[in-house]
């Protein structure tokens, strides 16, 4: 460790010995070294370590451990999303506030967006807490005929009362085939088609919706690279679960 530091130019010693290597250091390095050690424990990067050491001045030093602290938040709250994900998964049926419509492949995206807002809004007034990330549930008509039924919901703690749009539904358990999809949705057809293959060449496949997991979307971050979507793919399952 020592050693890279050195490479770096982060904690460079007082000598080496040409013939054996070895590094000294002086009293004077510990609060660098103490300093060091203090931010690795907090996951910051090394190359931000070496900018906070020689930051110009307090300010500046300041402006790159806030920077490191929002980035722990937004790591937190993909963290959290994904774990109450994982817990709405693992219960079989699941209480949903939906919306859904007969919708166009080319009116996918804008009506997805005005859905989920519609639901997020809706939730609030009630005072209902979302139980795991969004999701949405898609007819096969979609994908083959370029119109169908879609449906986007939002797992809940409680039965939600209707109001307007939506209304409660179960989403029923199922065994799926998941592929998930890192990054934009420009490229999602990617994921969609190694999943696809890989129900193909399993003779898997069995008719019923497909089903996606907005684990990490543009409700969390607007950065597209931390998004992460499950792509869930019905089949009829021939062993045991992995």
């Amino acid at each position: 460790m020592l050693r890279h530091y050195h490479q770096l130019g982060l904690l460079e010693p007082s000598d080496v010995d040409t013939d054996t290597g070895y590094r000294r250091y002086t009293t004077d390095q510990i609060p660098a070294a103490q300093v060091i050690r203090r931010f690795r424990d907090l996951d910051m990067p090394l190359d931000q370590i070496r900018a906070v050491l020689v930051a110009p001045d307090l300010s500046a030093r300041n402006r790159l451990i806030s920077a490191h602290l929002r980035q722990l938040q937004e790591d937190l709250t993909r963290t959290q999303t994904a774990v109450a994900s994982l817990q709405a998964l693992l219960t079989d049926p699941a209480d949903v506030a939906p919306v859904s419509a007969a919708v166009a492949v080319s009116d996918l995206l804008p009506w997805y967006l005005g859905a989920l807002g519609e639901l997020t809004a809706t939730l609030a007034a009630r005072g209902i807490a979302a139980a795991g990330a969004p999701g949405g549930v898609f007819a096969t008509e979609l994908f083959s005929e370029e119109t169908g039924q879609a449906t986007v919901f939002v797992p809940t703690t409680t039965e939600p009362p209707p109001l307007g749009r939506v209304a409660p539904r179960v989403i029923p358990a199922a065994e799926l085939a998941v592929i998930i999809h890192v990054g934009s949705h420009a490229d999602v057809d990617r994921s969609y088609g190694a999943l696809a293959t890989y129900v193909a060449d399993h003779a898997l496949r069995v008719d019923g919706p497909i089903r996606e997991y907005y684990l990490v979307g543009r409700q969390d971050t607007p950065d597209e690279s931390a998004w992460r979507t499950e792509i869930c793919w019905p089949i009829f399952s021939t062993g045991a679960r992995r």
